[in-house]
């Protein structure tokens, strides 16, 4: 058998690269390490930087000092135990983010969707989220995981995902507990003989709509081909996970509490109880080895969906969006709030992956978790606020605020994806790491 390098790629269309996942011609070492792992979380609208006039300070959302002597914000108080577990990086933009309708910025938060069209008919080009899921799928039972506040794609501009697939179209998001529950754990509680059967049949189901579809779509006007577009990637994304799920048939889940779960959650009640089942529900799909690259929507841009409602259910007197515009004291206090909120939740989920444990260590510190928006006040592209945490069996070195003189997120992602042992030369935009101390020796 040829052996390859692992430092081989795959070229595509307007110049696209990929480094090839990891194949048995290239050995075996991506098999007998410690998983390594990644999950982006975003907010929309920005985070709360508050006037200096307001004097509000201590509520800005990135720290007052640079370096390693920052202090955590009254926003994000609730991260300082994994001081040493988390950092802060500032002055960071999308060159594409800069020269876009500014309503885009949660489209191309992952991938720096390039200043014109990676190939006609299309907007975006592929995030970072499903590159490393190209790398990590042989290792784990689903690919990947999307997540959304609302479920779906949306629509340009104002997406419902923040996930898009090689051919730079949105991968539908999923936003129900229960659902996600059943897709990632329920199919190992029948015997193997019958999930085989399940699973052939479900398999022949989307063969026939996909062929059925195909057919449809070269019928169709443009804007219905646009529409079946969608419904075409939803449908691939289907029928990849059921090709990856029947290799794993044979092979038992990892044994797992599930009783802290509340599958009856949703979107509609309390937002803390749905944010927690939502992020319990990565962390077991983490801690079972399920997937290995999750990306969650926490909220939408420009006031969309219900996320927009949940200050008023934390008894706030304002919307998301209206609080991401407020000029007024009381208005930024209040928007500080919510980021104190977000800060809570992503605190817990920090927790959850702190006490599980892999072979060399937490959970923790084999993910690069990270958490952030596509704008820093309300449709602002830059300055873009940034937390990287966990990684640290990947090289990651945190307890720090380091702010870039006009650097590139695609340079960070790169960066992360180099942590991780894929091993490209560029991504999105950027040809070069990102030259930051938190990925230095």
């Amino acid at each position: 058998m040829k052996m390859l390098s692992r430092r081989a790629v795959i070229r595509g269309a307007a110049g696209v690269s990929l480094a090839l996942p990891l194949l048995d011609a290239m050995g075996q070492e991506g098999g007998q390490q410690a998983p390594r792992r990644f999950c982006a979380m975003y907010t929309a609208n920005g985070m709360s930087l508050p006037a200096a006039d307001n004097g509000l300070s201590d509520w800005s959302w990135f720290p007052q000092a640079e370096g390693r002597d920052f202090q955590f914000g009254q926003s994000t108080q609730p991260l300082s135990p994994f001081r040493e577990k988390v950092s802060f990086l500032g002055g960071l933009h999308h060159a594409a983010g800069l020269k876009a309708d500014p309503h885009m910025c949660s489209d191309m938060w992952l991938t720096g969707a390039p200043l014109h069209n990676p190939r006609p008919g299309t907007f975006n080009s592929v995030s970072i989220d499903q590159v490393i899921a190209l790398h990590t799928r042989q290792y784990c039972r689903q690919p990947s995981l999307v997540l959304s506040i609302d479920a779906g794609v949306g629509f340009l501009s104002r997406t419902g995902t923040i996930s898009w697939n090689i051919e730079g179209k949105p991968i539908p998001a999923e936003n129900n507990p229960r659902r996600v529950f059943d897709r990632l754990f329920r199919g190992d509680t029948n015997s193997a003989q019958t999930r085989r059967a399940d699973l052939a049949h479900r398999m022949r189901l989307v063969d026939a709509v996909l062929e059925g579809t195909r057919a449809l779509n070269r019928q169709l006007g443009k804007s219905d081909r646009d529409r079946m577009e969608q419904y075409l990637t939803s449908l691939n994304e289907i029928e990849g996970r059921l090709t990856a799920s029947e290799r794993w048939i044979d092979i038992p889940l990892k044994p797992q509490d599930y009783s802290h779960l509340n599958l009856d959650a949703t979107n509609e009640g309390a937002p803390a109880e749905y944010y927690r089942n939502m992020f319990d529900l990565i962390a077991l799909a983490f801690d079972a080895d399920i997937t290995r690259s999750v990306s969650f929507m926490l909220n939408r841009e420009d006031g969309m969906g219900i996320s927009d409602t949940f200050p008023l259910k934390l008894g706030l007197t304002r919307t998301h969006h209206n609080l991401s515009h407020a000029g007024d004291r009381d208005g930024q206090l209040e928007f500080a709030r919510y980021d104190l909120f977000l800060s809570q939740q992503i605190a817990g989920f920090l927790q959850r992956l702190q006490q599980y444990q892999d072979r060399n260590g937490s959970v923790l510190d084999n993910t690069v978790v990270l958490y952030g928006s596509g704008c820093s006040t309300t449709h602002n592209p830059a300055n873009l606020p940034t937390l990287l945490a966990g990684g640290g069996n990947l090289g990651l070195r945190h307890g720090q605020y380091w702010k870039a003189q006009d650097g590139l997120m695609s340079s960070l992602y790169l960066s992360i994806l180099q942590s991780m042992g894929i091993e490209q030369d560029s991504f999105g935009e950027s040809g070069k790491t990102l030259t930051c101390p938190v990925f230095s020796a």
